[in-house]
């Protein structure tokens, strides 16, 4: 046995040699103990070999029938575990393999690490605490250990933790688009909107992402039938997809969505009449923000271009009609009240606007059924939200797994099994 001088018998336990303090600290039981202990400062490292009592008998890893077996032969393992203070600590054991009358040859599983793994559970916790609440990369460094092999422990436990997820009462489904990289590399969150939670991930924006998540719950025993409100953006491929898998459910698209035609459709009569008229340079956001969300100064200079009588001021002032319609809550009042704004739309003389209002007619089943599905804008936002911290937590690694398994960690409300 060798110990460091660092190591010194504790005080009030006399009677507990070095090796049983380890072995208690490690939470050992029989057939298992510390057997040598190696400690380097220069190295900044704590080294401890582990063994099994001579004779030793150990259960099949794989069926649970078969009595204890004797050890057949063993190879030799090592696990990162929890620093000693700032001290790396390492694991050392050989590993019993077993005959098994069933199943053959088998290596035992020890208490101290799952299968496959170059960590001990305690270790993984660490990580998977960690990452929670900082960036994959600052973990790495803080831990000094390559990132890729922290993606695999986290993918590990996300993927498990998302197959015991009860989605028995999972009825509100949300359906969003967001950009990986600024103009390019898209992917598609599907939403439990009443768990706020992120429940399925695909690549790609569009064509094909509802048969992929379909084919997730039907993977995951759910019912796709249960489905009965889907909130989404007026996208074809979505509402394809909704008709061939979930045509029982009432669709509903989500204010800002909708919204957003509008002020794409201000933003164009902006742009048309700036080429005219200096006053509106610099104005844009004075448009596009939530008036409650102004500045004093920004409010001021609103007011001021208002009334220059601009075509602007004229689109602007119908975006907001349009915004009242969210307010309602009588589904009759509601819906006379967009076919009157929808009248005054098309008859604006603003081709930007009437062209905004057309494509709310084209989809108009689906605006009106918001009424009824009444999705929470708040939800939507929060979970956007999540995705958006998700993402930098993953920054600086393009893989698109990478990225999965850090969604789902942050916006999955998963539950894990921590290690004791």
């Amino acid at each position: 046995m060798i110990i460091s001088e660092a190591i010194v018998p504790m005080k009030g336990i006399a009677s507990m040699d070095e090796l049983s303090l380890f072995s208690l600290a490690l939470g050992l039981t029989k057939p298992w103990k510390v057997a040598e202990i190696k400690f380097s400062k220069e190295e900044g490292r704590l080294d401890l070999w582990l063994d099994f009592a001579k004779g030793a008998k150990f259960p099949c890893s794989s069926c649970a029938d078969t009595p204890e077996g004797e050890v057949h032969d063993t190879q030799d393992r090592t696990w990162r575990h929890l620093n000693f203070f700032q001290y790396e600590t390492y694991l050392h054991a050989r590993v019993p393999r077993i005959r098994c009358g069933t199943c053959g040859v088998k290596q035992v599983k020890v208490p101290w690490a799952r299968p496959g793994s170059g960590f001990t559970l305690l270790f993984e916790l660490l990580i998977l605490s960690l990452s929670r609440e900082m960036s994959v990369a600052a973990v790495a460094e803080l831990t000094s250990e390559h990132a890729n092999r922290l993606w695999r422990i986290l993918g590990h436990y996300v993927e498990r933790a998302r197959g015991e997820v009860d989605q028995s009462r999972f009825e509100q489904l949300g359906i969003d688009e967001f950009s990986l990289r600024k103009g390019h590399v898209y992917m598609t969150a599907f939403s439990d909107l009443d768990a706020s939670r992120v429940v399925f991930l695909a690549e790609g924006g569009k064509k094909g992402v509802v048969d992929e998540f379909v084919k997730d719950l039907q993977a995951r025993e759910v019912d796709p039938a249960q489905i009965r409100v889907v909130c989404c953006d007026m996208w074809d491929p979505y509402l394809n997809g909704i008709g061939t898998h979930l045509h029982e459910a009432l669709v509903g698209f989500d204010r800002f969505h909708v919204m957003a035609q509008m002020n794409m459709a201000v933003e164009t009569v902006r742009r048309q009449e700036q080429a005219e008229n200096a006053a509106l340079k610099k104005s844009r956001f004075l448009w596009l923000k939530n008036p409650a969300n102004l500045t004093s100064g920004q409010e001021a200079r609103l007011e001021a271009l208002k009334r220059l009588d601009l075509k602007t001021a004229r689109a602007y002032q119908i975006k907001l009609a349009l915004a009242r319609f969210w307010e309602l809550r009588q589904p009759d009042r509601a819906i006379a009240y967009l076919k009157r704004w929808y009248y005054w739309a098309t008859h604006s003389r603003l081709e930007p606007v009437i062209r905004a209002a057309r494509t709310i007619k084209r989809y108009w089943k689906g605006v009106v059924g918001y009424l009824n599905a009444r999705v929470t804008n708040g939800v939507v936002e929060g979970l956007n939200s999540k995705i958006k911290t998700a993402m930098k937590r993953a920054y600086g690694f393009k893989q698109v797994d990478y990225l999965r398994t850090i969604v789902y960690l942050v916006a999955g409300r998963l539950t894990f099994n921590y290690p004791q």
